[in-house]
């Protein structure tokens, strides 16, 4: 909207950017600043330059507004470098991107954002962990702006059923930057005419953030995992594993009441009682002094190696109600609305062949036919529609075969490569305490399905094959945890290979 009359000095005209990424509301925001100003008697004007989420750049909403005057003025069209009063950003490193773009000024600009963290694809295609720090940018927001207001906005709104930008409505009524009161605020969502009372308890939450972070720091003790719920006689089962927790060393407490609840969801009680009993094992050999560091990544990592991303788990997955809720949450899909859900599943031959029991499978996979047959039929990706009977019978029959599971050819093969990982930790646990830690940790390079899977298992078998070169050495566990970096740092294995050749040749010239 155009302003018809305005003031006659472009110094008393606000100049208001608003960064957002795709589905956070941007457009909804900017309109509601437009109309808080037409409410409170002021010309306003908003543009828009749209984006591609963080691919090439969120989206920006140009907002410029004065007080209405006899004198005409004109505004601009888009953000100006160091001619910004107000910048709100939806994420941290949209936040980050603001100031360098030159759009924050420390005598000037009022920098409002969530500090949330909406990873970009850069950090998605890291092996490991390729999240970026988020403290750097928070120091580098702080020394920029004139005003920063930042908390985790995503989440207040979220837990209000709302989406961030009421929010983020709320941290700029908190900032105190328009000359409009609260009142006008509210009366601005009020008439926007969907879902007003959660965006007024998100609206609220942001304005009111010390209050509300301050009670939920008071619950925050009580809080616990979520409750689990089942038949008299299998409640009576996971009580005597929760009190086989209990009794364990203290430091273990945390990580293991995750591990065996990860398992028993994967699979059920009896893989729960299994995981525990292999994590004995760990704990027969620790060391007290040591805080019971290995234990602690064995209940780690041997909950990892247990929960294998097979078909099953897949499918299981996808079939579950709470993934149903989380996409129309996420989507910001009435409960009314119809949606189309397309899945994609690129399985190689040899998973099709590791849902066959042992004998089976190894024939299949000694045929040519047969595996001729399977290529073909995986030579390309298959779609399947999960909102339509026939798609989602297809996976809920699948994730029906759990129980099956043990008795499967993937099953053992885990269960041979659990007994490696295993194996090898427990023979140095007592020589080589940090060195046996270490080789727990390599089973972070194993995860996902298909191709995933199998470069992480590539990967996985070369750094272990260093293990006689260093286990012998006083440095063996750094050499061991360096090599593990390395492994994630590409998907190629290119760093890997050359961490591989530094340590041959470092050895051979010993």
């Amino acid at each position: 909207m155009s302003a018809e009359t305005a003031m006659d000095s472009s110094s008393e005209i606000l100049k208001m950017a608003i960064v957002a990424v795709g589905g956070q509301g941007g457009g909804v925001l900017s309109n509601w600043v437009a109309d808080l100003a037409t409410l409170g008697g002021y010309s306003v004007q908003v543009t828009s330059v749209a984006g591609v989420a963080q691919r090439t750049g969120a989206t920006i909403y140009y907002v410029e507004m004065a007080p209405k005057s006899t004198r005409p003025v004109v505004f601009g069209l888009s953000p100006a470098p160091g001619d910004i009063d107000v910048l709100i950003a939806s994420e941290l490193m949209e936040a980050g991107r603001g100031v360098l773009r030159g759009f924050v000024t420390p005598d000037r600009t009022t920098l409002i954002a969530s500090s949330h963290r909406i990873l970009a694809v850069s950090e998605k295609q890291e092996p490991g962990d390729g999240r970026k720090e988020s403290e750097a940018v928070l120091t580098s927001l702080r020394s920029a702006a004139r005003q920063l207001v930042c908390f985790d906005m995503e989440t207040l709104a979220r837990d209000a059923g709302s989406v961030i930008s009421a929010s983020l409505f709320g941290g700029l009524a908190r900032a105190g930057v328009l000359p409009f009161p609260v009142e006008m605020f509210e009366t601005v969502i009020k008439g926007s005419g969907r879902g007003v009372e959660a965006s007024l308890a998100a609206f609220h939450a942001a304005l009111n953030y010390d209050r509300v972070s301050a009670k939920a720091a008071e619950r925050a003790p009580q809080a616990g995992a979520k409750p689990v719920a089942g038949k008299p006689a299998l409640m009576r089962q996971w009580q005597d594993m929760q009190q086989r927790v209990q009794a364990l060393p203290l430091p273990v407490h945390a990580m293991a009441n995750a591990g065996l609840r990860r398992v028993v969801d994967y699979q059920d009680l009896a893989y729960g009682r299994a995981y525990l009993e292999h994590l004995d094992d760990f704990l027969a050999l620790d060391d007290p002094a040591q805080d019971y560091q290995l234990s602690q990544q064995a209940a780690k990592y041997i909950a990892n190696a247990m929960c294998y991303d097979d078909i099953l788990r897949v499918a299981d997955l996808k079939t579950r109600s709470a993934r149903q809720h989380r996409l129309r949450r996420e989507q910001e899909i009435g409960t009314g609305q119809i949606v189309q859900v397309t899945e994609y599943f690129h399985p190689r031959p040899e998973e099709l062949t590791s849902l066959l029991p042992p004998g089976l499978a190894n024939r299949v996979g000694q045929n040519r036919w047969m595996q001729g047959l399977l290529a073909r039929l995986t030579r390309r990706g298959r779609r399947l529609r999960s909102d339509r009977i026939r798609g989602f019978l297809l996976l809920w029959l699948l994730a029906a075969l759990r129980p099956w599971r043990p008795r499967l050819m993937r099953h053992q093969v885990e269960l041979a490569h659990l007994h490696r990982l295993k194996s090898a930790a427990l023979a140095l646990a007592g020589a080589r305490y940090d060195l046996a830690c270490e080789i727990l940790a390599c089973q972070r390079l194993i995860k996902g399905y298909s191709d995933t899977h199998k470069r992480g298992l590539s990967k996985f078998d070369i750094v272990f094959s260093a293990i006689p070169l260093i286990e012998a050495r006083d440095d063996g566990a750094d050499w061991l945890r360096r090599l593990r970096q390395a492994a994630l740092m590409d998907a190629e294995g290119e760093a890997l290979t050359g961490a591989m050749r530094t340590l041959r040749s470092f050895i051979d010239d010993i």
